[in-house]
């Protein structure tokens, strides 16, 4: 049966209407990551599972890596000295399936050190601590340790927490002190980092990498009832930190995007209750755990980084 031209023109006019609509969703629609494999550089491990998060890794197997599987000192040419900088957590979890029933927080620390390599000298060689995750101003990741084990970082946390060190030199009582001053200076682009003469190499890999702090000034805030001053992480360190946090989240499901918040919303900016600690599922920072830590800092942008690892982790596929 032939239609009348204006029925013909009314259903090519709705079709190309409804292919406009598609496209348009397709357009708005986060890109959903189909990899067939994790991509050697871009995984991290947990339980000798592989698990891609689209950003910068060195695992500790790799020549550039740290591993705090070494019992020896890194820097050093010496004998292994036979002590161990990491543990096993509660009951030795050997699947990942047993992983994911017991970690379920993710410590975000500040170095103090300033760089990763500084940060794993100071850790392994000096305080024979450990922490899965180092984080450069450059945005590259470290892993040290699969996430099986219990890395030696955030005390009570340590059972049930992976841990990262964010490459930062810290936060002062007072703003831009001598040693603040001693690791930010002032060019004609703005605040940029830099490290002390006493550290010959950094071991940035980023060659000719320039730390800039994502914000102008340094920030001031209230951590753990006092007031303290930050420069920010660095935008590099945000982007991967958020992949990060939404691989984590993937890999240990227990592991939720969010933090620690008062009645009103605010992120809480003091240590919590250890019960409502061992309870919390998420991410926290070293000073929701100890009361003599001020980490990450008030510089950190919890609300961007959330908001950014949840972009993240909707571009994945639910993982098995």
């Amino acid at each position: 049966m032939k239609l009348p031209s204006n029925w013909t023109t009314r259903i090519a006019v709705a079709a190309a209407g409804i292919g406009l609509l598609l496209l348009v969703r397709c357009m708005n629609a986060p890109p959903a990551t189909t990899l067939e494999a994790p991509r050697a550089g871009y995984s991290i491990v947990a339980c000798g599972e592989r698990f891609d998060i689209d950003s910068p890794v060195v695992l500790w197997e790799d020549p550039d890596g740290y591993s705090a599987y070494r019992r020896g000192k890194h820097f050093a040419d010496e004998p292994l000295d036979g002590e161990l900088r990491y543990g096993k957590r509660p009951g030795d979890p050997q699947t990942l399936a047993e992983l994911r029933e017991q970690v379920h927080a993710f410590v975000l620390h500040f170095d103090t050190t300033g760089t990763s390599r500084q940060c794993f000298k100071v850790l392994q060689d000096k305080r024979t601590l450990s922490v899965h995750f180092m984080l450069d101003v450059d945005g590259t990741i470290y892993q040290t340790l699969d996430l099986r084990e219990r890395a030696w970082h955030a005390t009570i946390s340590n059972d049930f927490a992976v841990g990262v060190e964010i490459a930062h030199p810290g936060a002062w009582p007072q703003p831009l002190n001598a040693d603040m001053r001693r690791w930010y200076e002032k060019d004609e682009i703005g605040w940029r980092m830099k490290t002390p003469k006493w550290m010959k190499d950094p071991g940035i890999r980023t060659k000719g990498y320039i730390a800039r702090p994502a914000r102008k000034n340094f920030v001031s805030g209230e951590v753990q009832g006092r007031t303290m001053h930050q420069f920010d992480f660095t935008k590099e360190q945000y982007a991967a930190l958020a992949k990060l946090a939404a691989g984590l989240s993937r890999a240990l499901p227990r592991i939720r995007l969010a933090a620690p918040r008062t009645p009103a919303g605010e992120i809480v900016n003091h240590k919590v209750a250890d019960a409502e600690l061992r309870a919390f599922e998420g991410l926290i920072g070293h000073f929701h755990v100890q009361t003599n830590k001020v980490d990450p800092g008030p510089a950190m942008q919890w609300d961007r980084l959330i908001e950014d690892a949840r972009r993240e982790r909707a571009r994945w596929p639910l993982e098995r």
